[in-house]
């Protein structure tokens, strides 16, 4: 069985659908779970939300420990304040593809300087919420590029 796929989602991720629909759209979290259920088809896979900054790196330390192939991750705000997430997602030895719905580039200069582009293996930004499936595609196509 292939080492899963881990899509972690930070702060206020839970308000889509209803947080600033002109930024981020109308389709909720659970419309974006389904997206990424799709995308990840029969490749096993994990979906996760929290508000808490402690809670989303014990999720990085159990993804480490299962042997988790992947973390597509979207730390929302804390991707350019979280020092702990940064150093949590450095031990893990996988693919970590780092998502945002917006192009944060666009927006306040707040969010020009992010953490955990430091550490990802990719970034993608700015393609809406099917911006979940080009990621966990591509973190697909990476872990069977990575098993040949």
């Amino acid at each position: 069985m292939p080492a899963a796929i881990h899509v972690l989602n930070g702060p206020n991720l839970n308000r889509l659908g209803s947080r600033e629909p002109e930024i981020y759209g109308h389709t909720t979290l659970a419309e974006v779970k389904a997206i990424c259920e799709d995308a990840a088809g029969a490749h096993p896979m994990v979906f996760l939300q929290s508000n808490a900054e402690h809670q989303i790196i014990d999720w990085i330390h159990e993804a480490i420990d299962a042997g988790a192939g992947a973390i597509v991750i979207n730390p929302a705000g804390l991707t350019f304040t979280s020092v702990p997430i940064m150093d949590a997602l450095k031990m893990f030895p996988g693919v970590v593809i780092e998502l945002h719905i917006s192009n944060i580039h666009r927006r306040e200069a707040v969010y020009h300087q992010s953490l955990v582009s430091k550490v990802a293996t990719a970034v993608i930004a700015g393609l809406g919420p099917d911006g979940y499936r080009s990621a966990v595609d591509g973190a697909r196509r990476i872990l069977g590029a990575i098993k040949s």
